[in-house]
């Protein structure tokens, strides 16, 4: 049996304009591909960092859904790595997005990590590299 690959995380969003604004402006992600499946009144649109091998984060938006997704108690986050904690920190909180203060867990003091969270709620880990 081959060695396995991770290739794409899905979640559902109720507006896709209003996620893929947020996406590309709170994490710079850009889309990399995008199928219309109008028959089956579904949009899919995958994001990525710009490397075309990158796991990529597919919204799924299904046409006619009114009501926000339940996000129940088995999801956790989406987690993403960044070269300076402190300045995207700043960043995120001149875009208005409330993020968390920076916490860290190993003892030290140092801050590691913080969330900010998407549109329709799901919660981003932005993790210092």
């Amino acid at each position: 049996m081959g060695k396995y690959k991770m290739a794409h995380t899905m979640i559902r969003v109720l507006d896709l304009d209003r996620s893929l604004a947020f996406y590309q402006q709170a994490l710079g992600f850009e889309e990399v591909k995008r199928k219309d499946e109008f028959e089956y009144e579904f949009t899919l649109v995958f994001l990525g960092d710009g490397d075309p091998n990158c796991h990529q984060l597919e919204l799924t938006y299904n046409y006619g859904q009114a009501v926000p997704y339940d996000l129940g108690t088995g999801y956790g986050h989406l987690a993403v790595t960044v070269e300076n904690l402190q300045a995207s920190h700043a960043h995120h909180k001149a875009q208005g997005f409330k993020p968390t203060e920076p916490k860290g867990l190993s003892g030290d003091g140092k801050p590691r990590f913080y969330f900010i969270t998407d549109p329709d709620g799901y919660k981003i880990e932005i993790i210092q590299n």
